[in-house]
């Protein structure tokens, strides 16, 4: 890290979500990540959206239950229920239809309260014509489609996640800060259990709970939009001309906070960065406080 950066004293505040992995295979890797995306889609924040997702990582044909090459996503929701319902939408509208696919749960959980039915939900699709297979304790079905057949977990198995880990970069230039940004989106990237589910992992319109509009439950943090320096109490300080954000959701708190780090290392080593903070609520928003300092120590003993 550089000492021309500074690292303020403050705290990520994240909060408690449910969260899952899907294995999605396909006859070839670009089908297989065409799924993962199309999956993925529209699934930024749960603001407005029915589930934070991303793509976690590739797997390998070896490593995959049936020898194909296949993506990772991870998907999370606030309660089990609203996580089944996106979940299984999203593997209908968006795997079940894209050429040779097949879905498989990436997480396995004995316990019933921790499951989401997907494939023995999807398995309807088939119109009386699907039918199971088990192999050892696990069940999957096969659903006749007009390329052979569609194969889908019954259940998937979910864990307690967290949500919302974030840093913000505040750099002297657009361009430098986007491409530090970048370098840490790259580190973070490498790591698994986690995900950054904005649009290439990077937030451009950070956001404030609640708005002037009564049916906005969000609006623009205008104390770190730069055009507005001299309209509002800014919490820019000098020299800093744009601020880009990672959030990051994981499927535990050292997932989260390992990310973090790599990503505050990254972005601290790049030109153009000028200082790197982080978005809390006072503690109110949520359980989790990821200290900024704290992160700092253990990625420079890392580093």
């Amino acid at each position: 890290m550089t000492d021309q950066v500074t690292i303020d004293d403050t705290f990520a505040e994240a909060f408690p979500m449910r969260g899952t992995r899907l294995i999605i295979t396909a006859a070839d890797a670009e089908l297989a990540g065409i799924a993962a995306g199309e999956f993925c889609g529209n699934a930024s924040s749960v603001i407005g959206c029915d589930t934070e997702a991303g793509i976690e990582g590739l797997v390998s044909s070896e490593e995959t239950i049936d020898g194909r090459p296949g993506v990772s996503v991870l998907a999370f929701a606030f309660d089990r229920e609203s996580l089944e319902k996106a979940v299984t939408a999203r593997v209908g509208q968006n795997v079940l239809t894209c050429p040779t696919t097949a879905c498989y749960a990436g997480l396995q959980s004995e316990a019933r309260k921790d499951r989401i039915k997907v494939g023995s939900q999807l398995r309807f699709f088939g119109d009386g014509y699907q039918f199971s297979k088990k192999l050892d304790d696990r069940r999957f079905w096969r659903v006749p489609v007009m390329d052979g057949e569609f194969l889908c977990e019954d259940v998937v198995g979910t864990v307690k996640g967290i949500g919302g880990g974030n840093l913000l970069v505040c750099g002297r230039s657009q361009r430098e800060t986007l491409a530090a940004i970048r370098l840490a989106v790259k580190e973070i990237h490498a790591l698994s259990d986690v995900i950054m589910p904005f649009p290439s992992g990077i937030v451009r319109s950070g956001s404030k709970v609640g708005s002037k509009y009564k049916p906005l439950k969000a609006s623009t943090n205008e104390k770190w939009c730069p055009s507005l320096r001299g309209q509002t109490e800014s919490a820019l300080q000098q020299g800093e001309q744009a601020v880009y954000e990672i959030v990051i959701d994981g499927l535990s708190q050292s997932a989260v906070a390992a990310a973090m780090a790599a990503g505050l290392r990254a972005a601290a080593a790049a030109p153009g960065v000028m200082r790197i903070s982080a978005g809390n609520y006072g503690g109110k928003l949520g359980p989790y406080h990821f200290h900024l300092h704290q992160l700092e120590a253990e990625a420079k003993v890392g580093g």
